[in-house]
């Protein structure tokens, strides 16, 4: 539940940079620096840890530590709670605190530029394309940009309209994956079409192979309608 998780740096980067840090605060001091696989790391089997320290944010979960060290024989740790550091040039978005979930937000608005110029392209219409997993926001997006004025072109309804009965690429699909994909009303069956497809990346290349194109030349025929209506 990390915001902006995809820009946390990896756990090699990371524990660099703690290393130098605790190199930096302290040379001689001994330490080991272990990635943590589940809430409580090493803090509940380790018999020979004396102190855990907390933020007063993190308390409740230095008291579900002890916990489970209670519940596996050892003794608890001394918790040693610290304020934490607050930031004084954060925005009213950002946490009042120093937060790894600011300075990501902020990394996420140096990766932002202004469209590249290309004298390769026209530059009207002016072409955005959204992508992203389930859930992502791509809809809520393209609804928004709608709102603004933008001619939408959906490439999942292009995906489907492609294939339906009469569709450019509907008799290319049946003779690849056989008359069994279709159903009595003569439409294809997207389930026994997907059963075809998914998990076999050779089966699926095919698919995309013929739907894909005929996708792309769908979308350039909208943009360019999108182009004459201005």
């Amino acid at each position: 539940d990390k915001v902006l998780a995809e820009l946390i740096e990896p756990y090699e980067v990371r524990a660099a940079k703690l290393r130098e840090f605790l190199e930096d605060v302290k040379p001689s001091l001994c330490y080991d620096i272990v990635p943590l696989v589940d809430p409580y790391g090493p803090s509940v089997t380790d018999p020979d840890l004396q102190c855990l320290v907390v933020s007063e944010e993190t308390r409740r979960g230095g008291e579900a530590v002890n916990k489970k060290r209670l519940e596996n024989g050892l003794p608890e740790l001394a918790l040693y709670e610290i304020l934490l550091m607050k930031d004084p040039d954060h925005s009213q978005n950002e946490e009042e605190k120093i937060s790894s979930s600011s300075l990501r937000q902020r990394l996420l608005g140096t990766l932002l530029r202004p469209p590249r110029q290309d004298p390769t392209l026209p530059s009207h219409p002016y072409v955005i394309g959204l992508t992203g997993g389930t859930g992502s926001g791509k809809t809520s997006i393209a609804k928004l940009l709608g709102h603004l004025g933008a001619f939408l072109i959906d490439a999942d309804k292009l995906g489907h309209a492609v294939y339906v009965p009469g569709g450019p690429a509907y008799e290319q699909v049946v003779a690849a994956f056989g008359a069994e994909i279709v159903n009595e009303d003569g439409t294809i069956n997207r389930k026994v079409l997907g059963a075809k497809v998914f998990g076999n990346q050779e089966q699926l290349k095919s698919l995309t192979g013929i739907v894909w194109p005929e996708m792309a030349r769908i979308v350039k025929e909208q943009i360019r309608e999108a182009g004459a209506q201005g």
